[in-house]
């Protein structure tokens, strides 16, 4: 059943509504993971992030390795410790990032080695040498199995490789992950878009056997149909009674399409990042702060947001922030829109629950293109 009970308390068509009980909390789904890249979410306190609804958070092996390291961390106590977060946390492999930043990665079977982005240093990642940092290092409660994703569009063949790899890889990672009741592993489905290579790749996960499932090889690319053509097999392919984890996504409407085909848990930079740029998310849509229309514009972002950014600050008082380049209209939005990622969540269990998820996706949808 997994190192950590998963509970399933409704479902409406594929779509699911339910609790990961973790050792240092509960984890509602559909949930959305703020990424804190550093051991920290941009812009934003741990109280911020969790006065936003937020129950987990994700950290980036990858940067935490390369700066202030790993090991660094873990003298001073762990990633919770460090960054002063209470609650669950998952860390990512630390693999995507190798392939997309680093100066120079080259990938073998035993291995991956690369240059650092940040000095040009060089570095090897083993599966082994993952979960350790993940693990045993930064104190994860949830770690990743190191894959390779392969950037889109991919050929059927360089796709088949790469998953058969990140299978072997996967293997390596549980054998060295052993038998851990405080901590779980995750396994990790790629294939690009093919249908035959996602089956694959889930048998062979299977197979292996992890505590949860995340599908991978997802938002490099493709586009929102696309997504959604792979999301309407991928996630069935994978156990019902464990989690289901899609990396990486995305949009709102990402996340209410892939929660209908069956995902449970998803993480995005999109949150944060649209905030230092400006941009914010509602019900509408997306909006642009920077926008000349706003400079007089005395309402709130959502005077029923869930946080104090939402509902406290004018519209023409964030634009203000914005064209002066102000550090806190950064917070502020950034703030914002982490609230109302985690208010859509929460939208979303309970239209599962009351099953009228199906009208909630085409009101949804029709209020996003008013924006």
């Amino acid at each position: 059943m997994g190192a950590f009970p998963f509970r399933i308390d409704a479902v409406d068509g594929a779509a699911r509504t339910g609790v990961l009980q973790t050792p240092r909390g509960a984890i509602r789904t559909p949930a959305f993971m703020p990424v804190g890249t550093a051991g920290t979410v941009k812009a934003l306190s741990v109280d911020q992030v969790a006065s936003s609804g937020a129950d987990i958070i994700l950290g980036n092996t990858y940067h935490l390795m390369l700066r202030p390291t790993a090991e660094r961390v873990a003298r001073l106590g762990g990633l919770h410790r460090f960054m002063r977060w209470e609650g669950p946390i998952l860390t990512d492999s630390g693999g995507f990032q190798v392939m997309s930043l680093s100066k120079i990665a080259k990938v073998r079977e035993d291995a991956v080695t690369f240059q650092s982005h940040i000095d040009g240093s060089r570095h090897t990642l083993s599966p082994e040498r993952s979960i350790e940092i993940q693990a045993d290092l930064l104190g994860a409660d949830i770690s990743m199995q190191l894959d390779e994703c392969v950037a889109w569009p991919a050929e059927e063949a360089r796709a088949g490789e790469a998953l058969r790899l990140s299978a072997r890889w996967g293997e390596r990672c549980k054998a060295a992950f052993g038998a851990r009741e405080a901590q779980a592993l995750f396994g990790i489905q790629q294939g690009s878009t093919f249908e035959a290579l996602r089956r694959e790749s889930s048998e062979r996960l299977i197979e292996t056997g992890f505590d949860g499932y995340a599908i991978g090889g997802l938002a490099v690319g493709e586009g929102h149909a696309a997504m959604c053509e792979v999301l309407d097999y991928a996630p069935a392919m994978l156990p019902p009674e464990r989690p289901r984890y899609l990396m990486g996504v995305g949009k709102p409407i990402d996340i209410v399409e892939a929660v209908a085909r069956g995902v449970d848990m998803f993480d995005c930079v999109l949150p944060t990042r649209s905030g230092r740029h400006g941009q914010a998310w509602t019900w509408e849509g997306s909006v642009n702060l920077k926008n000349a229309r706003f400079a007089e514009d005395d309402t709130p972002l959502d005077p029923n947001g869930g946080c104090a950014a939402s509902t406290d600050y004018s519209k023409a008082y964030l634009h203000h922030l914005v064209k002066s380049q102000e550090i806190l209209g950064q917070v502020l939005l950034s703030w914002h829109n982490l609230a109302f990622f985690h208010i859509l969540t929460k939208a979303l269990r309970e239209a599962i629950a009351e099953g009228r998820l199906d009208v909630f996706r085409r009101d949804f949808a029709a209020r996003q293109r008013t924006g």
